[in-house]
């Protein structure tokens, strides 16, 4: 009987010795940290600069990043939000691929007890604000409407605000909280203004090449009276000045081309004529997601919404209205993506 008691209270010991050395090695703030990143892909020149933005800030603290593409399939994120929680990870970010289907892979992360940051996309789960602790981010209602003012604001500088004005829109991924979003935000300005419409809208899943494909079937159904791309990225806005030119037309002349992100490969466009707007989203999130994990680290509770810093890009109305638009040609040398 001794015997069995003595064995029970080496292994009791052992147990908690176990246990508070996990306790410490939580508590301990010059510990390195784990982090599990799950990326939506590699799309774009956008999301490229995204992942070099988080890696670059991971690393500048010398914390251990395991980073997932998840090459734009929603499986392939969850199959990683598991991983995450299989190898302890201290805290976990994530930019979802789409809005939803992510309630029970969300429940786990918290069941585990690991902080969750959302990077630019968002989900959309009953109460979910209880699953992460802040999203970091840009206003993509915002951006959609500023699109839109935009095109307003060159309508009446160039005299055309009184013709009847065909937009065909570039969608973003189906389900994306972008897409959506900019989509809205639009639509909330253009619906003020009966003479813009827009005709045909289909998605390019926020790549340069399907942007490419899809406007060239617009261009065939509509040709010539085509007078405005609304692309929900430069990527596809990209595509689209391709196959305008592939046409006989001139992208930029002749179909004006506004996008959103703000890229070098749109400053370019503007600066040779291709384009006309861009809308800034900056993917340089990784410094705030840094941040926000050693807020989370010092005890401190977040904000639900981080925004992320913006301004407007073209290489005319910033010579009208300074105070609301920016000349590509002083910041194109210095983009890094």
């Amino acid at each position: 009987m001794k015997k069995v008691i003595s064995v029970l209270l080496v292994l009791v010991m052992s147990l908690t010795v176990v246990g508070c050395g996990g306790d410490s090695k939580k508590d301990d703030p010059n510990r390195p940290l784990k982090i599990g990143f799950a990326q939506i892909g590699s799309e774009s020149d956008w999301r490229v600069g995204n992942t070099v933005s988080i890696r670059e800030a991971v690393a500048a603290e010398g914390w251990e990043l395991i980073f997932v593409d998840a090459n734009q399939m929603q499986e392939n994120q969850i199959a990683a939000l598991r991983d995450f929680i299989t190898q302890g990870v201290d805290y976990i970010g994530f930019a979802p691929v789409v809005e939803t289907g992510w309630d029970a892979v969300m429940k786990e992360i918290k069941d585990a007890g690991i902080p969750v940051v959302m990077l630019d996309r968002n989900i959309d789960m009953p109460n979910r604000d209880d699953y992460y602790a802040t999203w970091i981010g840009a206003n993509f209602v915002d951006e959609g409407e500023r699109a839109a003012k935009w095109l307003v604001s060159y309508l009446e500088h160039v005299g055309r605000d009184g013709e009847n004005i065909n937009v065909v829109e570039l969608q973003g991924t189906v389900g994306s909280s972008p897409a959506i979003d900019r989509q809205t935000g639009f639509n909330n300005i253009i619906s003020q203004h009966s003479n813009i419409n827009i005709s045909l809208s289909q998605t390019g899943n926020f790549e340069t090449e399907l942007g490419k494909t899809v406007m060239e079937s617009f261009l065939q159904q509509q040709g010539s009276d085509i007078d405005v791309v609304f692309a929900h990225n430069d990527g596809m806005a990209i595509g689209a000045i391709q196959a305008i030119r592939e046409y006989g037309l001139n992208p930029g002349e002749d179909i004006i081309i506004i996008g959103i992100d703000a890229v070098k490969l749109a400053f370019e466009a503007i600066i040779a004529g291709d384009m006309n707007a861009t809308i800034e989203c900056s993917p340089l999130l990784g410094p705030q997601f840094v941040a926000a994990i050693k807020d989370l680290r010092a005890g401190k509770t977040l904000q639900k919404i981080t925004w992320s810093n913006w301004t407007d890009f073209d290489d005319l109305l910033y010579k009208v209205y300074p105070d609301r638009f920016s000349s590509v040609r002083e910041f194109v040398a210095t983009r890094v993506y």
